[in-house]
């Protein structure tokens, strides 16, 4: 009886050593739910770790938010160090940018103008660009750790001022507001709805890189070339299949696309916020995650390229990168087309997309034709065609990039950066850096795939207690703000215009870092 009983204790022994061994060599698995950059690279780095990976896109093709550029300006290493790591593992070539696409140009009342053309004919208008520019470079400065920006509660007050408010007070001449206002809607959104605590961190990310560093090569075919590179080398991906639900145990996730049910141990989320909020999720996310989902601003953006036969522009504006415009045309991209001719890419943003909102693309395309021809009476003649992506009209997208409106920071800076239980989130929103860029979306989805590493090892992603914001206002004099510290950026009182919360308030209110 008691060899008997030994031999069974010895079975059962065996048997929970073998399932633990079992378990232990279990492939891991995942789905990535969204086929963009940011879900792309998550689903490449996890396969490369010898995970087993289903990637679900809603729509019938990759790439996400990819633009209608057939080629694609791009940073150096110093400026996107991610993107060139990915562009030379993926061996695609790039050209190296002309000299003249390096710097931005202008388009004002119908004539081009390089930096230097702006200088010696319109010295009114460049000197105030320089001033903004001065102006704006003391703001970026003033943050000393650009992944936390609202460290003391005189910058987490130009959290409460909308980019407008601060350029209404450096009275800048018209033509030199309307350039400033093109570009800064371009590049984010409507200044009278980007928060300045937001706008000046963008700014310190970027402060010492210059244009130059930004547009030093040229990327043929634009970033879809690099989502196809990513594609390549993905085992499983499913097209057309949009994600209705998620439900979380403690066992994996379920993901729920129409009546298919796909189960794996963790998820990683990559769509934009509007496209999230239409999944529902088992059990729900919290009251933060849901005003999140609702709150956060998008920048709205719609991109047109018109084709031409001939360019009706001066020659020398040809292939000039970035051209900013006061005729209310948006950010302009000259290029040649692919099989001859030429294409002019225009960016219409900010509440310029938002009053075209309700035309249908002729109507849009007709209404930039009008403005165009104004200055170029050839253009209509030799103009063959058009293509339009409407970012501001997509359900799932909501306009087009992370824009963080006044008070968000406050209340959302790096949310998404936080694992959910079994999810973790990736998409250019998510990153504290570089949103609304590929490099964005690429760190993203790197380290939603690390942090999914993490879970699966047991690590714990509960928030670090944020420090107050009290607590380091007494450093914030020493460091930036000697008296004056809003007189010198607003060119009057020593106050912003909107008081910060008190600092119990405003503690209470500020994100904590992620881990």
């Amino acid at each position: 009886m008691a060899a008997a009983w030994v031999r069974l204790c010895a079975l059962v022994l065996i048997g929970v050593s073998s399932g633990a061994a079992l378990a232990k060599d279990k492939t891991p698995t995942a789905i990535v739910v969204g086929g963009g950059l940011a879900g792309l690279t998550a689903a490449y780095e996890l396969q490369n770790k010898g995970w087993q990976v289903t990637l679900l896109e809603a729509k019938p093709g990759m790439g996400g938010r990819s633009g209608l550029a057939t080629s694609e300006w791009i940073g150096n290493a110093k400026a996107q160090p991610v993107l060139n790591q990915y562009l030379d593992r993926f061996k695609l070539e790039t050209l190296p940018a002309p000299e003249f696409v390096r710097t931005p140009g202008y388009l004002i009342d119908g004539e081009y103008f390089s930096a230097t053309d702006l200088a010696t004919k319109q010295p009114a208008t460049a000197e105030a660009l320089k001033r903004y520019e001065k102006t704006l470079d003391d703001l970026a400065r003033s943050i000393d750790d650009p992944l936390n920006p609202q460290a003391t509660s005189t910058l987490f007050a130009l959290d409460q001022i909308n980019v407008s408010t601060w350029l209404n007070k450096l009275q800048l001449p018209t033509t030199a507001r309307q350039l400033v206002n093109q570009q800064i809607r371009t590049r984010y959104d409507e200044p009278s709805r980007l928060s300045l605590l937001y706008f000046a961190q963008q700014n310190r990310v970027y402060r010492g890189v210059s244009d130059r560093d930004l547009r030093a090569a040229r990327l043929p075919g634009g970033s879809p070339v690099l989502a196809q590179a990513f594609v390549k080398q993905l085992k499983t991906i499913k097209t057309s299949s949009p994600v209705t639900a998620i439900v979380q145990d403690k066992d994996g996730v379920t993901v729920k696309v129409g009546s298919v049910g796909y189960q794996a141990d963790y998820l990683v989320m990559a769509v934009p916020l509007r496209a999230l909020a239409k999944i529902q999720m088992t059990p729900g996310l919290d009251s933060q995650h849901l005003a999140a989902l609702k709150g956060t601003n998008y920048g709205w953006r719609d991109q047109l390229m018109l084709k031409f036969k001939q360019p009706v522009w001066e020659s020398r504006a040809r292939m000039s990168g970035e051209i900013f415009s006061n005729a209310g045309l948006g950010m302009l991209w000259i290029e040649p087309a692919l099989k001859g001719g030429a294409n002019v890419v225009i960016n219409l943003s900010g509440d310029n997309a938002r009053l075209l909102q309700a035309f249908g693309d002729k109507q849009m395309v007709d209404q930039v034709l009008i403005r165009l021809h104004a200055f170029y009476p050839q253009a209509r003649g030799s103009f063959t065609g058009y293509e339009v992506k409407r970012y501001s009209t997509d359900a799932g997208t909501g306009g087009a990039y992370l824009a963080y409106g006044p008070g968000q920071i406050s209340k959302y800076w790096r949310l998404w950066e936080r694992p959910v239980q079994r999810i973790t989130f990736a998409g250019e929103h998510t990153d504290a850096l570089y949103p609304g860029t590929l490099e964005g979306a690429l760190r993203s989805g790197q380290r939603a795939a690390s942090q999914a590493q993490d879970l699966l090892a047991g690590k714990s992603f509960d928030p670090a207690k944020a420090a107050p914001v009290a607590a380091a206002a007494g450093a914030a004099a020493a460091k930036q703000g000697q008296p004056g510290f809003f007189k010198r950026l607003f060119g009057g009182a020593d106050k912003p215009e909107v008081k910060a919360e008190p600092a119990k308030k405003a503690a209470a209110n500020t994100q904590a870092k992620a881990d």
